[in-house]
């Protein structure tokens, strides 16, 4: 029937053979993506006109954390501190852990195949748990406080970087490691040699990148009890202080666009 409605074009060549060019796949391309449209707009209660009705309250909220309240500045250090210090803890602790969970997923490497499988499984399923679910188990298992931000950020940061490594090694230049297990090393020894030095630096500025973003989720996990700044954000935006809420959101872009700089030029010195 697609070839009725859009009947492929011939193309006579100098020869005299007709040839069948091959039928573009926009137009079927093009009514799926209007039917998921109009699927995702039925079952998400999409309501365009509220929308247009209520955008401008967004301005509202905005306008009301300008000025931002100044002298809310001093209460900001630590829990700010303690935000810093659950990124990197838990931004270093999975980015180390992910060196040896991506050794045992890369399957140039690793011949079992249930060992490859059983880990890629355990990183997939690392990847689809959200951060706020992760503090939350977290919170319930450590209890209340920074401990359980900084497993949630620890978890996240082995998956994500676990899951590019491992893909990195499995591109790897496998020549110097079958040489190296040629003279007698083991397999542990030749990826030390021979394929640790070829993803170092991808491996590096991956890790540099997580923790950009980890500084911005550790953020919130405080809606979870997971402590840092999130607690303080949580408690202006219940109490619909939003003087407050900008003092926080401001000295947590200045932090974000801070530690970003630093990240980024340590990340093209690596590249």
């Amino acid at each position: 029937m697609y070839d009725k409605i859009f009947p492929p074009k011939k193309i006579v060549l100098a020869s005299g053979s007709v040839v069948k060019e091959k039928r573009s796949r926009t137009p079927i391309i093009l009514v799926l993506v209007i039917v998921g449209l109009i699927l995702s707009f039925r079952f998400t209660n999409f309501d365009f006109q509220q929308l247009m009705s209520r955008w401008y309250e967004f301005f509202v909220i905005i306008g009301d954390m300008i000025p931002p309240k100044w002298e809310y500045f001093p209460s900001l250090w630590q829990p700010l501190l303690d935000t810093i210090k659950m990124s990197i803890l838990g931004s270093f602790l999975g980015a180390v852990v992910a060196v040896p969970v991506a050794f045992l997923a890369s399957t140039n490497i690793i011949k079992a195949k249930i060992i490859t499988m059983i880990t890629k499984v355990f990183l997939s399923i690392l990847r689809t748990m959200p951060t706020l679910v992760s503090a939350l188990i977290a919170t319930f298992i450590f209890g209340l406080g920074t401990l359980a931000g900084t497993v949630a950020i620890f978890l996240f940061t082995l998956a994500y970087v676990g899951k590019l490594l491992y893909e990195q090694i499995e591109n790897a230049s496998m020549e110097a490691f079958e040489a190296m297990e040629s003279i007698g090393m083991n397999k542990l020894q030749a990826f030390r040699y021979a394929i640790f030095p070829q993803i170092l630096p991808n491996y590096l500025s991956t890790s540099l990148f997580c923790f950009e973003g980890n500084v911005r989720y550790a953020a919130i996990l405080g809606y979870v009890g997971a402590g840092g700044i999130g607690l303080l954000l949580n408690e202006g935006l219940g109490w619909r202080d939003y003087a407050s809420v900008g003092m926080i959101l401001l000295m947590l872009a200045i932090t974000v666009f801070l530690i970003e700089t630093i990240s980024e030029h340590f990340r093209k010195k690596l590249t």
